[in-house]
């Protein structure tokens, strides 16, 4: 009995640390997106997963779809249809709102 009170308050605390270290984060980071793609209006800057820059020009009713601006080509404006789970980020003054999710990949300090 006394081996599987041990093994307990060995394995309870360890469940804790992950949750608070691993799960909760990644929660609180998902709302936030959700929040940022629900506020999503007509002139605002984005930026793609797949790293598309461009301004929204409208939104579909369902908020499933995204008319986005992404440049001009021969004076004529080039739009893309994007569905609304690719927005990774807001730009505001042409700068992100948000942070970039950091891994070991990340070569951003590198010189």
């Amino acid at each position: 009995m006394e081996s599987l009170t041990s093994i307990l308050f060995m394995v309870v605390p360890m469940i804790l640390i992950l949750y608070f270290l691993m799960f909760r984060p990644e929660q609180t980071r998902r709302k936030k997106h959700q929040a940022m793609l629900e506020g999503l209006t007509k002139g605002d800057e984005i930026v793609t997963n797949g790293g598309l820059h461009g301004k929204i020009l409208g939104v579909t009713n369902d908020k499933k779809i995204v008319l986005l601006s992404v440049g001009e080509i021969n004076n004529q404006e080039v739009k893309v249809q994007i569905s609304l789970s690719a927005v990774a980020f807001l730009k505001k003054g042409g700068e992100l709102i948000g942070e970039a999710p950091r891994g070991p990949a990340d070569t951003s300090t590198m010189g």
